[in-house]
């Protein structure tokens, strides 16, 4: 947790630089895991093996579209068992990840008040945080799945709630990172009396943190 903190921090300082028990009812819990799980790893490797920023992240929306279908099943899956919800919980989380990933670096990719190089930095830090991610998904997808293990009910859900726990961190992680390289944006636009055009691409809903 230290190391990605550090990772995600030096993004933000380059950016402000100057210039198995649990069982779902409906749906195979491993089958959907798998998909975001996935589409998730995908998006790392795309964003780690592509130099170019705007290539990668036309690839990085192109897996994230292939994959969002296990995404919006799983969002769709309301009637589970009641210790399959925090399992759901925990994989939509991850999911979450990757769309706050791709629909604001999307809009960073049009902000005229960032270079590529600090592009490049924003995007490694969802990058980290996304692959974060993906490895405790990993972990639960074992626990969800294997039925070999010797753990009882109890052990299983202690496992599916520490997870759950650390995932939720990773996606407030997430959000913060966002927001903060938002305000970047909208500090260096108040300087040039430019404000409108963030606000339009951003939207007003998260003002109040900027």
């Amino acid at each position: 947790m230290k190391k990605i903190m550090y990772l995600v921090c030096t993004a933000i300082m380059l950016a402000v630089a100057p210039s198995a028990k649990a069982q779902f009812v409906v749906t195979d819990p491993a089958n959907l895991a798998s998909g975001i799980l996935n589409s998730a790893n995908e998006i790392v490797q795309t964003s780690s093996t592509v130099s170019n920023v705007v290539k990668n992240f036309k690839e990085v929306e192109k897996v994230y579209k292939q994959g969002k279908e296990y995404y919006d099943k799983l969002k769709a899956v309301s009637n589970l068992v009641k210790d399959a919800r925090k399992v759901q919980q925990t994989v939509l989380l991850v999911g979450d990840v990757s769309e706050m990933y791709v629909q604001n670096f999307g809009k960073m990719m049009n902000d005229p008040n960032f270079s590529a190089q600090e592009l490049t930095a924003i995007s490694n830090g969802y990058s980290a945080l996304l692959n974060e991610s993906t490895e405790l998904l990993k972990e639960l997808k074992q626990i969800v799945s294997a039925t070999s293990l010797s753990l009882n009910d109890k052990e299983r859900m202690d496992i599916i709630d520490r997870v759950y726990k650390e995932v939720k961190e990773y996606h407030s992680l997430v959000r913060y990172y966002t927001t903060k390289n938002i305000s970047v944006s909208y500090l260096r636009a108040k300087k040039q009396n430019n404000t409108h055009q963030v606000l339009e691409l951003y939207g007003t809903a998260n003002q109040k943190y900027w």
